[in-house]
């Protein structure tokens, strides 16, 4: 099935030890707002992420495949429209930090400006019983744990927002959750083949779906697409997440 602009909503669970009550959160990844993604497609990712109404909204970087320069006031303009009880929270991507170069402070400020967060190497304490931490991409930045966990306070469960899932390995057991995305899903899927490309190292390992580096991590099949306006068998997706209190132990 060719399916580069007709994107899914998967609906995923999973539980959070530490957590005191539900949290809905919406994950947006590998935007590719540049040469085949527009501000069409761009809106009708927001119009559907707030239909969803979740509690959280975390962006999960390469939101550009534009060079510095390009007008992003069509991208910031939808993503300033994004708004969740929790805040609208972001990381950058390999293409992000390749593509502006000299304008990511620029364009940061400009995220900033319309409501949106950039975690590097960072967390925060975004509900009394969630820390959220987002590091800088594995590729092209300088990905520290250590600095993004440092903030934590003792007991609070993390979710923690990597653009690239090869990071998982060395993700430390504290971490309840990492959101990824990066590889798009493989974006080209052959018949009997699987996907061409994931971009990893670890090949199909982590190229979508629910993985463990050993750490519990989930990666999205992202929204936009690069190099090539295509993707086959493997349609774009915007991820819904109920996370849920895990249950004690019965003594």
């Amino acid at each position: 099935m060719l399916s580069a602009y007709r994107f899914q909503i998967e609906h995923i669970q999973a539980e959070l030890e530490g957590l005191r009550s539900p949290l809905r959160v919406a994950w947006l990844c590998d935007l590719h707002y540049g040469p085949f993604i527009r501000a069409g497609s761009v809106a009708a990712w927001v119009d559907a992420t707030l239909a969803l109404d979740p509690d959280l909204i975390l962006l999960g970087g390469d939101m550009v495949d534009h060079l510095a320069g390009a007008d992003f006031g069509p991208l910031t303009e939808q993503l300033g429209r994004l708004v969740a009880p929790l805040g609208v929270w972001g990381i950058w991507g390999n293409h992000d930090l390749s593509r502006l170069s000299d304008g990511l402070d620029e364009f940061e400020a400009r995220l900033a400006a319309v409501g949106t967060t950039i975690l590097v190497n960072r967390g925060r304490l975004v509900r009394e019983d969630l820390y959220l931490a987002g590091i800088d991409d594995l590729q092209q930045g300088r990905p520290d744990l250590t600095a993004a966990l440092a903030g934590r306070p003792p007991g609070v469960p993390v979710l923690l927002l990597s653009h690239n899932p090869d990071i998982l390995p060395q993700v430390p057991p504290s971490v309840g959750l990492t959101l990824c995305g990066h590889t798009h899903g493989g974006q080209i899927r052959l018949p009997l083949v699987g996907p061409v490309i994931t971009s990893s190292r670890y090949g199909r390992r982590f190229v979508s779906g629910w993985v463990e580096g050993p750490a519990r991590g989930y990666v999205s099949r992202g929204l936009g697409v690069t190099q090539l306006p295509l993707r086959l068998a493997c349609p774009p997706e915007l991820t819904a997440l109920t996370l849920s209190p895990k249950p004690a132990a019965p003594s």
